[in-house]
């Protein structure tokens, strides 16, 4: 998304590198199609809603005691038993355990959420086997554990350099984020050996009105303690231990993109892959999108639109949230209440 990551001392307007909303987006619902059906020819035997839609957490949902629920069903032990002999630490006991620093370590948390909404979705399968009897793997549980881990590795050694996190921003319209933003840069002092880093920056779009703010401790402090000033309505710490989509994680990128290069190209997609950076589907040449949205600002609240809208007397899938917490559940009551009528979470 962003030019470069060489920069001297971040002043860039954020006019020029974020889409503000959803108008700068061409959706299909817009043309009066149902969202959803823009990207697949769905068989006339599986109507709309017979169809699910699972959304799969990341980095803030964890919590200590999440997997507790799943142990009982079948296959779910020994997930967690390949996950912790790939990795070389005994997950479940982190996930059941802790203690919440160690989960939140890049290293334990991204392996750990990526095995425990695998394992909700072997409790979906066990309760309500039809909503998931027409799924197909794209990749292999250990490649996918293994990427995981890659990319895990990776974003830890940038924490450790650049310690930073991520805030969760509530505006009106009267808010002025970007000025607050452009003050928190200027706030931070110009460090010699920091001058290629992105002080702050917004990292997410997560539904109206809500953005997620990432960077250095020093800046989100700034923005804690003065956001009233800007008129922002709320903020809040996520529960995350760095800069995340940012530029800062090119070597993050950079990682993806080799361990990439040492797998077997995989199969392209039964179904178009939508990319959660510039919102457009793939349906070819995967890799490199999966890579380059660790570096990149998301655009979930743009995500939720392109599957969901559609006109009123269009139904909706089933959505299940799988893996900890409810947070997407969230995102998608403010986006699009009457799709999350039809809204469930697994219980991990």
């Amino acid at each position: 998304m962003l030019a470069s990551s060489k920069l001297l001392r971040p002043c860039w307007k954020l006019s020029s590198t974020v889409r503000a909303n959803y108008d700068d987006f061409d959706y299909a619902y817009k043309r009066g199609e149902d969202g959803f059906c823009q990207f697949v020819d769905r068989p006339s035997q599986f109507p709309i809603e017979a169809t699910s839609i699972f959304l799969f957490p990341g980095q803030g949902a964890q919590f200590v005691g999440m997997g507790r629920n799943l142990l009982k069903y079948p296959g779910v032990k020994e997930m967690y038993e390949t996950a912790s002999s790939m990795l070389r630490t005994d997950l479940l006991k982190t996930c059941l355990e802790g203690p919440s620093d160690k989960l939140r370590n890049n290293i334990h948390c991204q392996p750990a959420i990526y095995v425990t909404s695998l394992a909700a979705v072997k409790k979906l399968q066990h309760e309500c086997p039809k909503m998931i009897e027409n799924c197909v793997a794209a990749a292999g549980y250990s490649v996918g554990l293994h990427l995981v881990r890659v990319r895990a590795e990776a974003m830890q050694k940038v924490c450790k350099q650049i310690p930073g996190g991520m805030l969760s921003v509530r505006t009106t319209h009267e808010s002025q984020l970007n000025d607050c933003i452009n003050a928190a840069r200027n706030a931070c002092p110009l460090d010699l050996k920091t001058l290629t880093v992105c002080h702050c920056q917004i990292a997410a779009f997560l539904a109206p009105d809500v953005r997620v703010v990432s960077g250095t401790n020093q800046a989100l402090e700034f923005i804690e303690k003065h956001y009233e000033q800007f008129r922002l309505k709320s903020v809040k710490r996520l529960d995350v231990e760095g800069p995340y989509h940012t530029v800062n994680m090119e070597p993050a990128m950079k990682a993806m993109i080799r361990a990439f290069g040492k797998m077997e190209e995989p199969r392209n997609p039964k179904i178009p892959v939508l990319c959660n950076y510039d919102v457009k589907p793939y349906l070819f040449n995967i890799n490199p999108h999966l890579a380059i949205s660790a570096k990149s600002i998301i655009y979930w609240e743009q995500i939720l639109h392109c599957l969901y809208s559609r006109p009123d007397t269009y139904p909706f899938p089933m959505t299940v949230e799988v893996g900890p917490g409810r947070q997407l559940g969230a995102t998608l009551r403010m986006v699009n209440r009457k799709a999350f009528q039809r809204y469930r979470n697994v219980e991990v």
